[in-house]
């Protein structure tokens, strides 16, 4: 994956195609989400005179354009205006708008003109839109400043105008997820996903690249309620591990370039080689961040492996509930919901994980979370904590008797999981001030195993209302747990939840598993507590 593989399939399209008849596009999400991208906002800010190495890579590529993602606005505006002043290219976001004034704050789109021989030159325009959701999840870095109106209602404005500038088509780049759907529910007026709702209610669009969902879509048709023509859409996964091509075929109609068909395929970089020129100019960034990852951050007084946490209760995963609860809990200060209690859930992802004894790494901490899942508050009560409970102890095999060995226990095979249920979908949960405790009776069939399920030592409150600390993953329907996906939202800024945890150490620098550790779940046959052979 990455972008010195993708520039190795750029560049051959442009050598098949033609390269005067190509444009480059990027949906967004460029400088937040991996070390590199944290270390050239945190450690070593470009802020402070350093170049971006996605700048210097982007540039090399010969990107015409990008659109803002809403994790480009993670770092700030300063961040975000730093490294724009670094691109060859410019960034869009037509409907990232000036708080008083109403006007983008970037360019809202541009124009490339493509020159044929013979023939009237095709004008081609390209317009920028980010999710809405920005004005929440980076509430802070953005209020008093900018403002987001919604997808369809921004292309409204604005396609009309690419239109009477003389663009003959129009391709739209979106950081927008492709079918209509809002991590936020209706906390805000406009949908977080709306690429589907572009194609379909805004005229005169072509062809629509999308991003933000991480989901790969080679090729889409949706056809617009108002002029019947079929509009393209295809979202290329993430990280660079895909390329969009589309291939808009054009005619001239009474004297005006139209698309007659059009096609999109999706490239795999894991196919191709590096491109030795992108390889060699992120080369020293990539050997400095690779020390930063190698860097001492803390000290555990105790080892924390996570070997065992499928059916024991371990450090490890208190640990990851510890941080993700304390984080929702401090958000929550001074609103409607400070005074619910916080629980938090967490899955044993990797169990070749563990914490050190002694000096701690980055990666150390980052093997403990090895997916780049954000951070939400939902609400849930306690009858639904109860149903989330049991739906997550699932993932055990009915056994009747104890000892058991760990392959006998785990990874049950349920009509949602017919090959296994992952240790990813097998959540954990957690009190922070206070403690959440419950037995899980594997005796029992699914649906009927949590016991003693209790909040402050006595019997939970079934009516009483919780914020549960979740990961977005989760909470948009990954793993299928009840109530959770449209639970209300108190709590989303977008963070990820890996670098909470790297965040805490450092400024701990200290960890002591006494702090947060302790035996509040335990796996029983009736009543007796059930012992696992690994």
């Amino acid at each position: 994956m990455g972008i010195a593989k993708a520039a190795t399939l750029i560049k051959a399209v442009r050598d098949e195609r033609g390269a005067d008849t190509c444009i480059t596009l990027d949906a967004g999400d460029t400088i937040q989400g991996t070390p590199l991208a944290y270390y050239y906002a945190k450690i070593e800010p470009i802020t402070q005179g350093s170049k971006h190495p996605m700048a210097q890579a982007m540039n090399l590529v010969g990107y015409d354009a990008a659109a803002l993602g809403n994790h480009e606005f993670n770092y700030g505006l300063d961040t975000l205006r730093t490294w724009e002043s670094q691109l060859n290219f410019p960034l869009l976001s037509a409907n990232s708008v000036d708080w008083t004034t109403g006007k983008p704050v970037f360019k809202p789109y541009i124009i490339k003109t493509i020159k044929l021989p013979g023939e009237k030159a095709i004008k081609v325009g390209v317009l920028g839109l980010v999710t809405p959701g920005v004005a929440i999840w980076d509430k802070a870095n953005v209020e008093g400043k900018v403002t987001f109106p919604g997808i369809v209602e921004q292309a409204k404005v604005f396609v009309p105008r690419l239109k009477a500038a003389g663009a003959d088509l129009v391709v739209v780049s979106v950081h927008s997820g492709m079918d209509a759907s809002s991590s936020y529910g209706d906390a805000l007026p406009y949908p977080e996903n709306a690429a589907s709702l572009l194609a379909e209610q805004v005229p005169d669009i072509d062809a629509i690249l999308v991003g933000h969902a991480h989901q790969e879509i080679p090729e889409r048709f949706v056809t617009n309620a108002k002029t019947g023509k079929q509009v393209l859409l295809s979202e290329p996964y993430y990280w660079g591990m895909r390329v969009t091509v589309m291939d808009l075929d054009v005619q001239k109609i009474r004297g005006q370039w139209q698309v007659v068909t059009s096609h999109a395929t999706l490239l795999n970089s894991n196919t191709a080689p590096e491109d030795d020129q992108i390889a060699a100019v992120v080369r020293g960034a990539h050997e400095k961040v690779r020390g930063y990852v190698n860097s001492v951050i803390g000290t555990s007084l105790a080892e924390m492996p996570a070997a065992t946490s499928c059916w024991e209760d371990t450090a490890a995963i208190d640990f990851i509930n510890h941080v993700q609860a304390d984080a929702v809990r401090q958000a929550l200060v001074g609103t409607a919901d400070e005074g619910k209690p916080v629980l938090s859930i967490a899955a044993p992802f990797n169990r070749e994980a563990a914490i050190p004894a002694g000096e701690m790494s980055v990666k150390d901490v980052a093997g403990l979370y090895i997916y780049d899942n954000t951070l939400l508050g939902v609400v849930l009560t306690g009858t639904q904590i109860k149903d989330y409970l049991e739906w997550s102890a699932r993932y055990f095999k009915q056994v009747g008797s104890t000892p058991v060995t760990a392959a006998d226990l785990t990874k049950a095979v349920t009509p949602t999981a017919p090959t296994g249920t992952p240790d990813y979908n097998y959540d954990i949960m957690g009190g922070l001030k206070d403690e959440l405790s419950y037995d899980i009776d594997v005796a029992q069939p699914a649906g009927s195993r949590i016991t003693n399920l209790r909040y402050k030592g006595s019997d939970i409150d079934l009516a009483g209302e919780f914020v549960i600390a979740i990961n977005n993953y989760r909470q948009g329907g990954g793993g299928g747990f009840p109530h959770v996906s449209d639970a209300p939202v108190v709590y989303n800024r977008q963070v990820e939840i890996r670098q909470l945890l790297i965040d805490y150490v450092t400024a701990k620098a200290v960890i002591d598993p006494n702090d947060f550790a302790s035996k509040d779940w335990k796996l029983v046959v009736g009543t007796t507590p059930l012992t696992v052979i690994p």
